[in-house]
């Protein structure tokens, strides 16, 4: 158990049967009446993030968020397969639980999946990734006008835009949080 007047950034808590994690909290004195717990949190399943006060005596039950390093095997429909390092099992997740930077994830690359309860909520894919241009427009010596970018397609089959000195077979980087282009990969 947890009393809201333990609550520290990232703490997670059982309440009303949702996990929530805080994000941001402040204890309250004020001159008159009880002190109080400023809260923001965020629903870890559905992302939702909510604002309350709460009592600091008042107690909720801790939840443990299990995140795994899993390895993304293969995808058969709307299943995709990852495998658990240690026991070398199989996990199917629904494509729904995959998040938006997914699409950056290739096989064989190493997602942290969470799960609460044994049930699992999301997959995390790796912060920034290395992938090989497969199509776009060449490009030319002397394109070197900053900021002018144009759409590539990587060997995951996502777009994404990357300055004009790209080329097919480039390797470059990418941030699977915000899908945009870093850097030309050295080698």
């Amino acid at each position: 158990m947890i009393s809201a007047g333990e609550f520290r950034n990232g703490v997670t808590f059982e309440m009303d049967g949702q996990v929530m994690q805080v994000v941001e909290f402040q204890h309250v004195k004020p001159g008159k009446g009880s002190p109080f717990v400023r809260t923001k949190m965020k629903n870890v399943i559905t992302g939702a993030v909510i604002e309350t006060s709460f009592n600091p005596t008042e107690k909720f039950e801790n939840a443990y968020v299990d995140r795994k390093d899993m390895e993304y095997s293969y995808n058969d429909g709307n299943l995709y397969y990852f495998m658990d390092q240690e026991t070398y099992e199989l996990e199917p997740i629904d494509e729904s639980m995959l998040p938006d930077g997914f699409k950056f994830v290739k096989e064989n690359m190493v997602c942290k999946v969470m799960s609460y309860k044994g049930n699992v909520f999301g997959v995390e894919p790796p912060n920034f990734v290395e992938l090989e241009i497969t199509e776009t427009d060449p490009g030319f010596r002397g394109d070197t006008a900053t900021n002018v970018t144009k759409p590539a397609i990587v060997e995951t089959g996502a777009e994404v835009k990357v300055p004009l000195f790209i080329n097919p077979g480039d390797k470059i980087k990418i941030d699977t949080r915000t899908g945009e282009y870093l850097e030309r990969s050295k080698g």
